[in-house]
């Protein structure tokens, strides 16, 4: 097996920490490239002689291999024009970080096609979350009403979550609006049921330190309940997923795709 040339844009943070070790410790990846405004102009990891850099376009010059793969794991704020700075280069996105808007992936995904590259977002890279929200599509066949509680650490920065989002979209296109309770609701707190999607799904967002990520999609009918959970208690089980996208990304057709399932 060819290996892939691994750019990571946000390598020493929560998920890119872990990323870097993984990409040192598996064969099939090659890391050649990181980005990290805190350690810029330093090693990246005792195991590696390789430097951060402040910004893509530095981390793209700098490279020891032009890369073939460059992952996204920064910030809403920085994610759009470094998943560009990516394409511009020729190289295949996977975008972890959320925050993009529906222009923003229309964008990405006419600049991926006009340069023949493939490119993934992914809500979240745990195979139990895919699951999970491949299980509450399922489960929106047969109940009319769904909440989605998701809980994250409370340094996350965008509300409600990719990965909520997501399962909203795959519950929507079984069932593309649920049932409300017309005439009953009053919030006397603004915000207490929640955001709610256009398919009148309520989303309820729990921020707190401790929490890694989780979510729980309830659905309810007369004298019944459904509770489909997943829990993340630590970033390891994120890895696995984002090298699987690695290894396979450029085997994709053109353009952006969504979801780990894509190449599960």
């Amino acid at each position: 097996m060819n290996a892939e040339y691994i750019l990571i844009a946000g390598a020493s943070g929560k998920m890119g920490t872990p990323f870097v070790a993984t990409c040192l410790d598996d064969d099939a990846l090659c890391l050649v490239a990181t980005t990290s405004r805190r350690l810029a102009g330093t090693k990246i990891h005792a195991k590696s002689d390789l430097q951060a850099h402040a910004s893509v376009e530095e981390a793209i010059a700098h490279a020891t291999h032009p890369p073939t793969v460059g992952v996204e794991l920064t910030h809403p704020s920085t994610v759009y024009a470094n998943v560009l700075a990516m394409i511009d280069a020729g190289i295949a996105p996977v975008i972890g970080a959320t925050g993009l808007t529906a222009e923003q992936e229309k964008d990405i995904d006419a600049k991926l096609k006009s340069k023949q590259l493939a490119g993934l977002l992914v809500p979240n890279f745990s195979i139990g979350a895919v699951l999970m929200m491949r299980f509450a599509a399922e489960a929106s066949r047969y109940f009319n009403h769904a909440e989605i509680i998701e809980l994250h650490h409370n340094q996350k920065a965008d509300a409600p979550s990719g990965t909520s989002l997501r399962t909203v979209q795959m519950m929507q296109a079984v069932r593309p609006n649920f049932a409300v309770i017309n005439g009953i609701e009053h919030e006397t707190l603004a915000g207490a049921r929640g955001a709610t999607s256009e398919g009148k799904i309520h989303i309820h967002s729990v921020r707190l330190p401790g929490l890694v990520a989780h979510q729980e999609v309830l659905f309810g009918d007369l004298g019944q309940m459904l509770t489909i959970r997943h829990d993340s208690f630590n970033r390891d089980c994120f890895m696995a997923g984002i090298a699987l996208c690695c290894k396979k990304v450029r085997s994709l057709e053109h353009g952006l795709h969504h979801g780990l399932e894509t190449v599960m």
